[in-house]
């Protein structure tokens, strides 16, 4: 079979973090399978440079492309619906990667003809929060670039190092609880992330200079793979230490939201700190290299795009009315939506009337970021 080409959809391409970092991960394996992946996104940043030197291309604007894509490859509502409307004959699988974020909803189209979650958690978004048909609902597991990340060498009996690893670190989220346990046990500690000021554009850099790491999510995966301990911990919440015998289970929650039954507090991480055990972090290690590899996901997904290009080049009639009811209902729910949400921040700044902060941000408001996906809207409307 040759090359597909595909367009993947993201919200921005600004951070290194969440989506962007597994759009960069996803586009180059594809590349180096001889596909072409194209990446969409309305905010262009930081993010996309390692893209673009890859030559993979990035567009804002799809009136770019010259040619249509094979499938689009969807993040983000907002910006799946903009390529699917842009692109009328071209099928679409959506990924939704997170059970809290609006931009994660999942929009229903008739072109759309997969949904995926990163993890059972999302699954069950997309399942019981949307209705989505399960027949067309599917999980594929979060990876690890195996490659970028690699095995550093044995554990210590004791931790000496450890890293709290969240873009959501700092003194007034979990940071000074993590500090204060790692000082009980008598380990030193260091952070990287964003809000901390401690930007690590390179992870897999310093990653395996850490016996233990504080971490969720990508960041725990990437953690594991290298072959430190890790307890899961970050702003909404801790989970235990990850052990050989939990590490499938933890997996298919992506170490992530489910995963973090507790408050992060001192008693909690000096319990989860004192189970550190070299040997089995080994064995955690050896799980996640074997079974949670980018390669092994991207074969997935591959898979899924030929699955998803076969049922719709052979017997799915494309019903114009159809689509045309669906977006209208898009629209309808998006503004609904947006409406609300300006609502209720118009009733919280109401009781800070007074605040220099609050009359600052009633300045700049309207070019925040749902005053720019409103004007969106509002564009699609209008053509």
């Amino acid at each position: 079979m040759g090359g597909l080409r595909i367009l993947i959809t993201n919200r921005m391409l600004v951070r290194r973090a969440g989506t962007e970092l597994y759009v960069r991960d996803l586009a180059l394996a594809l590349q180096s399978r001889g596909h072409a992946p194209i990446v969409y996104s309305s905010r262009i940043g930081e993010a996309a440079r390692e893209l673009r030197e890859a030559t993979v291309p990035i567009v804002d604007d799809l009136a770019m492309l010259s040619s249509p894509p094979d499938i689009i490859h969807g993040h983000h509502h907002v910006e799946t619906m903009t390529a699917l409307l842009h692109f009328q004959e071209v099928p679409a699988v959506f990924f939704c990667h997170g059970w809290l974020p609006w931009d994660e909803t999942p929009p229903s189209f008739p072109r759309i003809l997969r949904y995926v979650g990163v993890d059972d958690t999302c699954r069950d978004r997309l399942l019981w929060e949307h209705g989505l048909d399960k027949e067309h609902v599917q999980v594929i597991l979060n990876f690890v670039d195996l490659e970028r990340f690699k095995p550093r060498p044995p554990l210590p009996p004791h931790p000496a190092r450890a890293l709290v690893f969240s873009n959501e670190a700092s003194d007034s989220t979990h940071l000074p609880v993590v500090s204060e346990a790692c000082e009980r046990a008598g380990i030193h500690l260091d952070v990287a992330g964003k809000q901390s000021g401690q930007i690590s554009e390179a992870p897999e850099r310093i990653l395996g200079g850490y016996d233990l790491v504080f971490a969720k999510g990508r960041a725990a995966l990437e953690a594991m793979a290298v072959g430190a301990a890790v307890v899961l911990c970050d702003a909404r919440g801790a989970g235990p230490l990850v052990t050989v015998d939990e590490v499938a289970q933890l997996r298919r929650l992506n170490f992530g939201l489910r995963a973090l039954r507790n408050q992060p507090d001192v008693a909690v991480l000096t319990r989860e700190i004192a189970r550190y055990d070299a040997r089995d972090a080994a064995e955690v290690s050896k799980h996640i290299r074997a079974a949670a590899g980018r390669e092994q996901a991207v074969d997935e997904i591959v898979a899924l795009y030929h699955e998803v290009l076969t049922e719709y080049r052979g017997a799915f009639p494309r019903d114009a009315q159809a689509e045309a009811r669906a977006t209208a209902a898009y629209l309808r729910w998006a503004a609904a939506d947006m409406r609300e949400a300006r609502d209720l921040y118009e009733k919280e700044l109401a009781a800070f009337e007074n605040w220099p902060a609050v009359r600052l941000y009633k300045r700049w408001r309207d070019t925040s970021l749902i005053g720019q996906r409103a004007r969106r809207i509002v564009r699609w409307v209008a053509r």
